[in-house]
C-alpha cells in the first residue's frame, strides 16, 4: 500500500470545554500527557509509522501553544516529500464563520485538502490515546471496496448509552448507527457480536474516506458533524464498512478521564506502552538534565525530565518535566505537569522577597487527588485533600472539576492554604 496516497486530517480545533481548566489557555490537542508529551503526538507519531507523509492539523481555539508545539517539533527537512501544515480557522470569500462541528471543518477546508492530491483521507481525532496501524487500517479499506471505514471497537451495554453504536453485518458491512441509544429496545436491536461482555460495536471517530466519496458527502449534506450528520447519511447512500480494533483506546474528553488514564500510566502493567521500541510515541525534543531525587520514597510514579525532588514520599502518580518538589511534601493520586521553565536564583530571591512561592511545590505540602498545571505555585504546607462529593466549582487558583482539584496554569496556592 502506498501510504504517500492517504492523507492524514487530524481534528484539533474544538474548544474543549468538557477539560476546562486545562483547556483555558491551550487548545486540547496541546493539553500535556503521561509527564512529557501532548495529545496531538498521538495521531502525529501513528501517521509516521505508518508512512503517512502528508499531514494537515485543523485548529481554531487557544492555539497558539498547539500552533508553537507543532513547528518546533515536527519540522521536514528540504528533501522530504510530505509535510505536517496548520489549517487555522480563518475568513475566506466562502465563508466568515468559526468551524462549527467537525464535518464543517473539513469542508472549509477543501481547497488544501485538494491540494494535497490523494485518493484517500483519514479523519482523526486530536485527543485519543491509542497506538493503531493505519497502514493496516487502509488495506482493509481498499480489500472492502469501501466509500467509507470506520474504526470501531467492542463495547458493554453499560458503555453503550455514552458512545456511538453502529450494528455491523456479518461481512463487517455497516447497516445502522444510533448515537447514545437509550432505550432497550433500540439497544437490543444494535447489537452486532455475540459476546455477552461486549455486544456492541462502538465509532472510535476516526474514519478514511476514499476522497471523492467525502467530496459527495459533503456536498450532498449540509449536516456540521461527523458522528451526527455525515455518517448517518453515507449509510443509506455509500458503502460504510468497520474495522474492528480490539485493543487499548482512550478519548481522553474530559477531566475524569485525563485524570484516570494518566494514572493508568503509572502502572507497572499500564494498559499504553510508552516503551515500545519500534513504534514510539515522538514529542517535542528537549536538553534536559536527568531527574534527581534526593531521599525520600517514590511508588508507582511516572516521571518527566530534569526534575529535582527532595525527602519526599510520591505515590501513584505523574511528575511532570522540570517539577521542582521540596522535601517533607507527600503526593498520591495526582497529576503534575511540571513546567516550561527553571527559575534562576535572582527569580527565587525575588519570590522570597515578595512573599510568593517558587513554581513547583514548597515544603511539607500535602496533595492528593489533584491535577496541578504547568508552572502553578504550591506554597508550604499546602493541603490539597478533595472530599468524596465535593461539588463543582471555581475561584481565581484552584477549580473542582468531577471530584478532582486542579491548580491552572500558572496559578499561585500560597503557604499554608487548605483545599
Amino acid at each position: 500500500m502506498d501510504m504517500t496516497n492517504v492523507l492524514g486530517l487530524i481534528l484539533g480545533g474544538g474548544q474543549g470545554s468538557r477539560l476546562y481548566p486545562l483547556t483555558k489557555e491551550r487548545a486540547k490537542p496541546a493539553v500535556p500527557l503521561a509527564g512529557k508529551y501532548r495529545l496531538i503526538d498521538i495521531p502525529v507519531s501513528n501517521c509516521f509509522h505508518a508512512g503517512i507523509d502528508k499531514i494537515a492539523i485543523l485548529t481554531q481555539f487557544n492555539s497558539v501553544s498547539l500552533h508553537r508545539h507543532i513547528y518546533s517539533t515536527y519540522n521536514r527537512d528540504v528533501f522530504a516529500k510530505g509535510w505536517v501544515q496548520i489549517l487555522a480557522a480563518e475568513q475566506t470569500p466562502r465563508s466568515v464563520d468559526w468551524y462549527q462541528g467537525t464535518a464543517d471543518a473539513v469542508r472549509k477546508q477543501m481547497v488544501e485538502i485538494r491540494e494535497a492530491g490523494t485518493d484517500y483521507v483519514l479523519v482523526l481525532a486530536g485527543d485519543h490515546l491509542y497506538r493503531m496501524d493505519y497502514r493496516r487500517f487502509t488495506e482493509f479499506h481498499l480489500d472492502s471496496e469501501a466509500d467509507v471505514t470506520i474504526a470501531v471497537q467492542p463495547s458493554s451495554r453499560a458503555e453503550a448509552p455514552s458512545l456511538g453504536i453502529l450494528k455491523l453485518s456479518a461481512d463487517n458491512l455497516i447497516v445502522r448507527f444510533a448515537e447514545k441509544p437509550k432505550t432497550d429496545d433500540l439497544l437490543d436491536d444494535l447489537v452486532s457480536r455475540d459476546d455477552p461482555e461486549q455486544p456492541y460495536m462502538a465509532s472510535m471517530g476516526i474514519y478514511i474516506f476514499r476522497y471523492e466519496a467525502m467530496i459527495e458527502l459533503l456536498e450532498q449534506n449540509d449536516g456540521v458533524d461527523f458522528g451526527k450528520h455525515i455518517i448517518p447519511a453515507a449509510i443509506q447512500s455509500h458503502r460504510v464498512v468497520g474495522y474492528i480494533f480490539d485493543d487499548f483506546w482512550e478519548d481522553i474528553g474530559t477531566i475524569r478521564r485525563f485524570y484516570e488514564v494518566n494514572l493508568m500510566m503509572t502502572s507497572a502493567d499500564a494498559p499504553f506502552d510508552f516503551f515500545t521500541p519500534d513504534r514510539p510515541i515522538y514529542t517535542h525534543p528537549r536538553f534536559l538534565p536527568g531527574s534527581e531525587v534526593y531521599g525520600g520514597q517514590l511508588q508507582d510514579v511516572l516521571m518527566g525530565d530534569g526534575c529535582r525532588i527532595y525527602d519526599a514520599r510520591i505515590s501513584h502518580s505523574v511528575v511532570g518535566l522540570r517539577s521542582i518538589i521540596a522535601s517533607g511534601v507527600e503526593i498520591a493520586d495526582s497529576v503534575l505537569m511540571g513546567a516550561d521553565y527553571y527559575e534562576t536564583e535572582q527569580e527565587v530571591a525575588e519570590n522570597a522577597r515578595l512573599g510568593r512561592p517558587n513554581v513547583g511545590v514548597g515544603a511539607g505540602a500535602r496533595i492528593r487527588g489533584a491535577i496541578i498545571d504547568k508552572n502553578a505555585r504550591i506554597g508550604r504546607n499546602v493541603v490539597i485533600n478533595p472530599k468524596d462529593g465535593q461539588p463543582d466549582m471555581e475561584t481565581d487558583n484552584w477549580v473542582v472539576r468531577d471530584g478532582i482539584v486542579i491548580i491552572p496554569k500558572g496559578a499561585t496556592v500560597l503557604d499554608g492554604t487548605v483545599i
